[in-house]
């Protein structure tokens, strides 16, 4: 319940809090009247800088787990998993969240709740530092510009929030004051309400966010940001020319471009292949460079900084295979060494990390959407798509070799196991090959510390191509596109060819692992088409979505609690 979530703000006396609800009901007046000397609180809690950057630190660290962190979240639903695009290849039969529709996306799923509790933990957490940055003494800010740079990342992050719980919700209760006592009477304000209230923090974000290049720190939000989920939000509404405005802000006015050219800190020692710019995008070290100037928003981890690592980004493990418990090579040998600690070898490649498949690449990701281009999209590259794997054991008379599944013994192997778990396609964006600062026996156990993009240009630009297309500007639509599409080396498209569906797959191409697709579909309503007609996992192909599930369920625990007023569930559930 909502109001569970505010009192988070007290954690460390919620036994306290705990008890003295408990006790009201049997205390005296004198009791009653006592007030505490010192603790704090939503109003005395952000009335300092110091208090107000304590507060926006916590934003940017609840946030970050929306990239990936391994602690029982459901934000796989907000990249590509349960979409067009990936589905679990570790237990693709199971009953894991968004393996089956039907039995996952139900409103008594622990992650759909999760869902609806950690969006509102980042609400009520903005919510406090909004009000007491603004209730503050005005002597505490260094100026007013100080302030409402303070005020606008908490709005920021408010909207961010609220644009997920709209999406994926559609009518949700609309809080944006502090909740300072158990409330049990919230009902869902219409969609119009919440993207007003998203278009407004946004709006006053992109007016008072930093610009690029004078932020405090590598990280933290920029005006460029704000501008391009308020063209994202426009869209999800249908007002393509607010839409196409928001989005030129970015592309126009604050020195960003596309990188077409190599550049950054490793170039000569590339890991895999001779790399391009697009490659080199994803390096180590590269996504904060001065000189990137594609990057609009990038997500911090930091392994040696107290409290700046959250836990790391877990985007090996999740996309990557699990090549190391692939056996043995066609002659009776372990198949892969991997590195050798602490003498032995651990069957795990520094290059690779330590996959899990949590996220296995459809067919359309690994095949349908390169045919047109499959030898000249530097996306489809072999340094920036590994799809060949080497057996790795010198006393095997394999070793070297190209894994061929076809030279095992008929029978000899699990075909399932061996191409949807052990080895498939793996897009080397996620890995950080070599730099792995924890677990070392298994590569990094499927964790990386590399910074990670929130936001590049090319997804603004893909987003401003949408909007022209709404506007029947076909031809500005495949300039964008194609802005995109030359960088890649592809074929240039004409503007006959624009359609929601080719911008869809161009997004698969340029951003696959990188936009929250399920958000892209959701908003779009092309979520359920598209699951039934390209998500191929061959023991649940099309997920066993429904057509309810444009929209997931209230969390039956939202509305249970929720006992003086009717939180009404969606329809279907």
């Amino acid at each position: 319940m909502i109001h569970k979530i505010t009192m988070r703000f007290f954690s460390k006396r919620r036994s306290w809090l705990a008890a003295t609800f408990l006790l009201l009901s049997a205390c005296n007046k004198k009791i009653l009247d006592e007030k505490p000397l010192d603790f704090l609180t939503p109003s005395n809690a952000y009335t300092t800088v110091d208090g107000a950057q304590q507060g926006v630190n916590g934003l940017y660290s609840i946030v970050r787990r929306y990239w990936f962190y391994m602690d029982g979240n459901p934000t796989y639903a907000l990249f590509s998993l349960g979409t067009d695009q990936s589905f679990d290849g570790e237990e693709p039969g199971g009953q894991r969240f968004l393996t089956d529709y039907s039995v996952t996306i139900v409103p008594t799923n622990a992650q759909v709740a999760n869902m609806w509790k950690w969006n509102y933990e980042v609400i009520a957490h903005s919510n406090a530092l909004i009000n007491g940055i603004s209730n503050a003494d005005a002597a505490v800010w260094p100026s007013e510009k100080a302030k409402n740079v303070f005020l606008s990342e908490a709005m920021f992050f408010r909207a961010f929030s609220y644009r997920i719980l709209v999406t994926f919700f559609g009518d949700v209760p609309l809080v944006t004051e502090v909740i300072n006592e158990a409330k049990t009477d919230f009902v869902r304000a219409p969609k119009t309400e919440v993207y007003k209230q998203i278009e407004d923090d946004f709006i006053f974000a992109a007016e008072n966010l930093p610009k690029r290049g004078t932020e405090a720190a590598p990280g933290r939000l920029t005006q460029s940001a704000a501008w391009h989920y308020l063209s994202e939000m426009y869209l999800a509404q249908k007002k393509f020319e607010l839409a196409k405005d928001a989005a030129s802000k970015v592309i126009d006015d604050y020195g960003h471009a596309l990188m077409t050219h190599r550049f950054g800190t490793n170039l000569g020692k590339d890991v895999f292949g001779s790399g391009d710019p697009y490659y080199d995008l994803f390096t180590n070290d590269n996504q904060n460079l001065p000189e990137n100037t594609e990057g609009v928003w990038v997500i911090q981890h930091e392994p040696l900084v107290t409290g700046g690592a959250g836990g790391g980004f877990y985007g090996e493990g999740i996309y990557g295979p699990r090549y190391f418990s692939l056996g043995k090579t066609p002659d009776g040998f372990q198949a892969i060494l991997g590195e050798f600690m602490n003498g032995r070898y651990t069957g795990y490649s520094d290059t690779l990390g330590a996959g899990v498949a949590r996220c296995r690449p459809t067919n359309y990701m690994v095949y349908d959407i390169w045919e047109s281009d499959w030898d000249n999209d530097i996306r489809n590259a072999k340094h920036n798509i590994k799809r060949d794997y080497y057996f790795d054991n010198p006393a095997s008379a394999y070793h070297g070799q190209k894994i061929d599944f076809s030279l095992y013994p008929p029978g000899s192997r699990v075909p399932l196991k061996d191409t949807i778990n052990y080895i498939f396609p793996y897009w080397l964006k996620l890995s950080e090959p070599l730099r792995h600062t924890k677990s070392l026996a298994t590569s990094g156990g499927g964790t990386s510390w590399k910074d990670i993009y929130a936001i590049r240009l090319a997804e603004t630009l893909l987003l401003r191509a949408e909007a022209y297309l709404g506007m029947s500007r076909f031809d500005l639509a495949a300039a964008d596109i194609n802005t995109v599409r030359n960088r890649a080396q592809a074929t240039p498209i004409t503007p006959d060819q624009v359609t929601i569906d080719y911008i869809l797959d161009e997004r698969a191409r340029e951003l696959y692992a990188e936009e929250h697709r399920g958000i892209t579909l959701l908003r779009l309503g092309k979520l359920v088409e598209r699951v039934r007609k390209y998500h191929s996992n061959p023991l649940r192909w099309g997920a066993g979505i429904q057509d309810h599930n444009n929209l997931w369920p209230i969390p039956q625990t939202e509305i249970d609690l929720n006992i003086s007023a009717t939180l009404a569930q969606n329809p279907g559930y």
